[in-house]
């Protein structure tokens, strides 16, 4: 579990403003955990969920996962076994700008996911994309080291450079 304290967005923004990014893509809360904040680690890819599956099976230590599908609901990039590893490995929740699966499930883990929608279709595998680069959806940039938060409210990034 983090040991960032877990302040509400909507404070967080009243605080920074401006200087923080909110994103304004209306995400599902998918996961066990709704509430989750930590430092960014990030993926692009379209219906290839290799590179996500890779980074799950790494130790998380509280980071969160940033994946930017590009809105695709055509497949999904995050299943319930990629989110149990995760889990597992101590990452403190993954967002993700396309589909997940295995809905029913992903609510018993303990993690926070969200993402645009569902879809029980597999991904591609061709192991596509690329990783620990800026991705921007919403409205928001997301880049690696930045710290994420996540609540009901939504999604705000806080950049690495704020110190």
């Amino acid at each position: 579990m983090t040991t960032l304290p877990l302040v509400p967005t909507a404070d967080l923004y009243d605080e920074h403003g401006a200087g923080l990014d909110s994103c304004d893509t209306q995400l599902h809360q998918y996961g066990g955990r709704r509430v989750f904040r930590g430092i960014a680690t990030t993926i692009r890819v379209h219906d290839d969920n290799i590179l996500v599956k890779e980074a799950v099976a790494e130790p998380g230590a509280g980071r969160v996962l940033v994946v930017d599908g590009g809105g695709s609901c055509h497949s999904a990039l995050l299943g319930d076994n990629m989110a149990v590893t995760a889990a597992a490995n101590g990452w403190e929740g993954i967002i993700i700008h396309g589909s997940v699966r295995d809905v029913a499930a992903l609510r018993q883990v303990d993690l926070g996911i969200k993402a645009v929608g569902s879809n029980p279709r597999r991904s591609g595998k061709a192991r596509t994309g690329l990783r620990d680069v800026p991705v921007s959806f919403g409205g928001a940039t997301f880049s690696p080291g930045d710290e994420v938060v996540s609540d009901d409210d939504g999604v705000v990034v806080l950049p690495a450079t704020r110190g």
